[in-house]
């Protein structure tokens, strides 16, 4: 019985020695802002819970040396006047490299510029916005399958308010509306109010549920609910997706349709909260 409960009792501090040292080091953010005045300086403070050495990379390719000496308190002043962002929301992450030189990566945090970005050099902030508007008011083709037949659509949706996501690229979800218009069938005209979720993967850009509220403004009223998967990305700015929805209307199922659409996203255009 004494050697059954000491190999217990040694199996379990193992077990538990494990899970410690594969939990990564813990960063607690203080400050990470940008002065208001050029030159435009990055403060940046953080604590860790381990003293360890700490870089910051910068939308994933700026890297710059917080502290060159291991440390639990971390503060560095960049001057970011001469880097180029896509964005005024600019994310980063905090590398820690402990006393065996294990490398860890936080989860992304983010900073706002004061001023508005310069895409590339010799371009402005004007010049995405004129060729962001030539794209966002491109309609997204579709095809529609009501009641046996097949009809080809346009439709046009445009996020209105996006809420800001902890991490990634997009936001955790948008409110959005919507026009289709559908050649040759009964009801031609669709305008839609909708909410979507977003999930950024790995492997490709997101999956988006979604549900929305459709209306011909006569008679023909129900509820779509949609996936759409978007694919990758083209100038950081837009994205390409692919979308499936089902439309009901409820007591009418000789009203329910199918939609297929392929289209580009952007939240170039949407308030964000």
């Amino acid at each position: 019985m004494f050697l059954i409960s000491f190999s217990q009792t040694v199996f379990t501090q193992e077990e538990f020695a494990t899970e410690t040292d594969s939990t990564g080091i813990e960063i607690f953010l203080i400050d990470a802002y940008v002065k208001q005045e050029p030159p435009y300086i990055f403060i940046l403070s953080f604590y860790t819970s381990e003293i360890c050495l700490s870089n910051v990379i910068i939308d994933n390719k700026y890297e710059y040396l917080v502290s060159n000496g291991p440390s639990e308190a971390h503060t560095a002043k960049i001057d970011i006047t001469a880097l180029k962002f896509l964005e005024r929301n600019v994310y980063f992450v905090i590398e820690t490299i402990d006393s065996m030189g294990s490398k860890s990566r936080s989860e992304e945090f983010e900073f706002d510029l004061p001023y508005e970005p310069i895409i590339s050099e010799g371009s402005s902030i004007w010049t995405l916005c004129l060729f962001a508007g030539s794209v966002f008011l491109l309609p997204a083709p579709g095809y529609v399958i009501a009641n046996g037949n097949h009809y080809y659509s346009l439709t046009k949706e445009i996020p209105i308010v996006s809420f800001r996501a902890k991490r990634g690229n997009y936001p955790s979800s948008y409110f959005s509306i919507e026009y289709t218009y559908i050649f040759n069938a009964i009801d031609h005209n669709f305008a839609r109010l909708g909410y979507k979720r977003i999930y950024q993967l790995d492997y490709i850009e997101y999956i988006s549920p979604g549900l929305t509220a459709y209306t011909n403004f006569a008679g023909q009223n129900g509820i779509g609910a949609e996936i759409s998967v978007g694919w990758f990305t083209i100038y950081d700015t837009f994205t390409f997706f692919t979308r499936y929805r089902y439309n009901f209307k409820p007591g009418d199922s000789n009203s329910n349709f199918h939609e297929i659409n392929l289209g580009l996203y952007t939240r170039f255009f949407s308030l964000y909260l």
